[in-house]
């Protein structure tokens, strides 16, 4: 009876689980606030500076700027906004799902200062002498024409000023024109702006007579609707700073939904198979690992949802590591069982002495992870920053989920007693179990087979030297493909329903009276277009751009302009950030490992950064912000795999009690390796299965990126595996008779009570 109960308790709380979130998915994800890249939209950088000269850019001043903005951004309705401040003198904004995206720029871009001049451009009157909020779309009383009309503060002041344009030799000279600009430039001239089509000023009503009123109209070649975007403008208030744009992305529409519906498949695909992957290897481990890994990806967008984030495809490279980890963490503590296990052990004593050796590790390659990502978030900007938010939230879940939840359930199972004479249902065979009195310690085997990986070690150096030359060969001719995000120009990519041909755009192009650098046709129907340019297109000719291809393919484009400061700083930040972030790691892994495991984990991850630039390089991969995402998750991918070996070589090691030979570290080495080789590849299979997905299945804009993720994937097993152990070997082992490895003295981590 106590047996079913177990089970039966086991299975009320995945029924629970279950029946939550099938309750509760569609609403949690549908609080998720998605990024331009997954539903269209339009991000800015702004490098701002004060309207007066004289008086300094200071954090008042700025905050007072982004109100302004966010009155401007709630007038078109917007609920997805978000404007930051960035360092001391930037404003980022990001305007997810915007329809018309020319009216929104030209609403947040003009700094909506209402003059009222003289033919001359002398100043009469300011907008300061108009009443807050009273600016309105109406229609003028004679003509019934769309006009805008204001209050003034001063009805006198506003006699005075028209008064004076109103004498006699004013009329005479045809000066008494009262002209109305938004954003008078230093420069502007009323007399050069008068003879063409579309001039810079409003309007130029004349007055023939002192008006001494506090209502006045604006009249010009209004249509309703820019009627009613001017007084949208004028009552959200001028902004007082001069905004110049740095940077700037367009994602259409269709563009952001067809990422969205391929990125979702992709993953849905992705974790099907990883849950079929662990469930096929380690039997009922597997199926509550399948089930915790439900649970976490579920409280993941619950968590996110409710900190407001914004999930873009630089965050789901977070949680494609976090999926990683989580997996790691359970394939971890399954391996250790079936050690145990193969030791003649019992279920229940496997299971207790299996999850405490796992803790340990976990919890250091966690730690060390998310250590990376505090500093990444910190020093980060923009999508580096989402990156970050993502894989701390990602590693903070699946440590519950991952280490807790599947220790919780599978306790169920293990106290039943049900599992007692079964251990098939752990993977591992009869035949594979040893008597637990024969105390023989047994080489461990990969595949049945006894390897020795030390004794190549020499080989391995050669084949990396050799790589590494012809990679610093590779970089140093063919260089790296730099997306506009690291130097400056325009990228235009348009959609089509049919097959878009070269000759097709280069028609197109030479109507617009453009020449593009580069024209890549893409996408499986050969339906997706790529321009790039090494001119930043001015927003005049970006709107032209935009709207001729909206007109031929009934699908906005999406355009990217960016100024080569933007891209210099990225990438500059980008680098300061990786580099703080490995002196933090350095500190931890000294402190709980030693100096010479440290050095060598930040090797070993500069070696797998390198060989993706290696690879980038020859295939001439256009680099660009996605790519710094990739780079990212392979530093978090390789700094965990590296730990777990490293712990597992700690541990021999304290079993050892002391190593004062080279000849034993050899040994050590050679055990820890091979005892790790079955975690290392499956949790790199696991993750591999979920980047294929993304590289098969997903959007055409993360090929890039998941490309990037396969490399590092690839050189991170084999640098782990083969190179850093034997890399600390080779360093550590010249000095091992004169400081000898002890480390049974460390604080050992107990695992949580179940």
């Amino acid at each position: 009876m106590k047996s079913r109960g177990k089970i039966v308790a086991f299975l009320l709380i995945v029924l629970l689980f279950a029946g939550t979130i099938g309750l509760t998915g569609k609403s949690v994800t549908k609080n998720i606030n998605l990024g331009l890249d997954l539903q269209g939209g339009f991000e800015v950088l702004f490098e701002v500076e004060p309207v007066d000269k004289e008086q300094s850019l200071n954090r008042t001043l700025m905050e007072a700027a982004v109100q302004r903005l966010n009155d401007r951004v709630n007038t078109l309705g917007i609920s997805e906004a978000n404007i930051d401040i960035e360092g001391e003198d930037r404003i980022r904004v990001q305007l997810a799902g915007v329809e018309d995206q020319t009216e929104a720029r030209d609403m947040l871009q003009t700094s909506a200062r209402l003059s009222f001049r003289d033919v001359h451009d002398e100043v009469l009157m300011d907008g300061s002498a108009v009443k807050e909020g009273s600016a309105r779309q109406d229609f003028h009383p004679d003509t019934n024409q769309p006009i805008v009309s204001l209050e003034l503060k001063d009805a006198n002041n506003f006699g005075e000023i028209t008064g004076e344009l109103a004498t006699p030799e004013k009329q005479r000279a045809g000066e008494n024109l009262l002209v109305i600009w938004m954003d008078y430039q230093e420069g502007d001239s009323f007399e050069e702006e008068i003879s063409k089509d579309d001039p810079k000023f409003i309007s130029a009503p004349r007055v023939s007579e002192r008006l001494n009123t506090s209502d006045v109209m604006i009249d010009g070649d209004f249509t309703v609707d820019s009627a009613q975007y001017l007084a949208d403008i004028l009552n959200a208030g001028s902004l007082p700073v001069n905004m110049t744009e740095l940077y700037s992305t367009s994602v259409g529409a269709q563009f952001g939904e067809q990422a969205l519906n391929q990125t979702v498949f992709a993953g849905i695909v992705g974790v099907a198979i990883i849950f079929i992957f662990m469930i096929a290897f380690y039997r009922l481990p597997g199926l509550i690992a399948a089930i915790n890994l439900a649970i976490y990806i579920y409280l993941i967008i619950l968590v996110f949802g409710l900190m407001n984030g914004v999930l873009t495809l630089p965050g789901i490279a977070a949680l494609i590591l976090g999926v990683g980890m989580a997996v790691d963490a359970n394939v971890l503590t399954f391996e250790r069982i079936k050690e145990e296990l193969k030791l003649g052990k019992s279920v229940v004593a496997s299971f207790k002495a299996g999850s405490k050796n796992a803790l340990r590790t976990i919890l250091d390659a966690n730690i060390t992870t998310l250590l990376a990502a505090a500093v990444l978030f910190y020093f980060g900007t923009s999508s580096v920053k989402g990156f970050a938010t993502m894989l701390i939230v990602s590693i903070l879940v699946s440590f519950l989920t991952a280490v807790y939840g599947t220790r919780i359930l599978l306790n169920f199972w293990v106290k039943s007693g049900f599992l007692k004479k079964r251990q098939s249902w752990f993977g591992v065979r009869k035949e594979q179990i040893q008597d637990i009195s024969d105390t023989t310690e047994r080489e461990p085997t990969f595949l049945n087979k006894v390897i020795n990986v030390v004794k190549y070690r020499k080989n391995i150096f050669i084949v990396s030297a050799i790589l590494i030359v012809l990679g610093l060969s590779s970089l140093f001719i063919f260089k790296l493909n730099p997306g506009i995000d690291f130097t400056s120009g325009s990228r235009i990519e348009v959609l089509s329903d049919s097959t878009i041909t070269t000759e097709e755009m280069e028609e197109s192009l030479n109507e617009l009276g453009i020449e593009a650098k580069s024209i890549v046709i893409s996408g499986d129907d050969n339906d997706t277009a790529v321009m790039r340019y090494d001119t930043v297109l001015s927003e005049e000719k970006v709107d032209e751009v935009k709207q001729y291809f909206l007109d031929t393919y009934d699908h906005e484009p999406s355009v990217d302009v960016v100024s080569p400061i933007v891209g210099e700083e990225l990438l500059k930040n980008a680098i300061k950030a990786l580099a703080i972030a490995a002196v933090g790691m350095i500190i931890y892994v000294t402190l709980r490992f030693e100096f010479y495991f440290a050095v060598t984990a930040i090797i070993t991850m500069l070696h797998d950064v390198f060989f993706v630039l290696v690879v980038f390089s020859l295939a001439q991969v256009e680099f660009d912000v996605t790519i710094i995402a990739a780079i990212l998750t392979i530093v978090g991918y390789t700094i965990n795999n590296t730990i777990v070996i490293f712990d597992r070589i700690r541990e021999n090691i304290r079993k050892a009690e002391r190593v004062t030979s080279y000849e034993k570290l050899k040994t050590i080495v050679n055990r820890s390796l091979v005892q790790s080789f079955t975690r290392s590849f499956n949790t790199m299979i696991t993750t591999l299965i979920a980047v294929l997905a993304f590289l098969f299945l997903g959007a055409e804009s993360i090929s890039g990126f998941a490309i990037a993720l396969v490399i590092g994937l690839l050189a991170g097993l084999y640098s782990s595996l083969l190179l850093a152990a034997q890399l600390w070997l080779v360093w550590r082992g010249r000095s091992i008779k004169e400081k000898p490895l002890d480390f049974r003295k460390k604080k050992r981590v107990d695992g949580p009570q179940v």
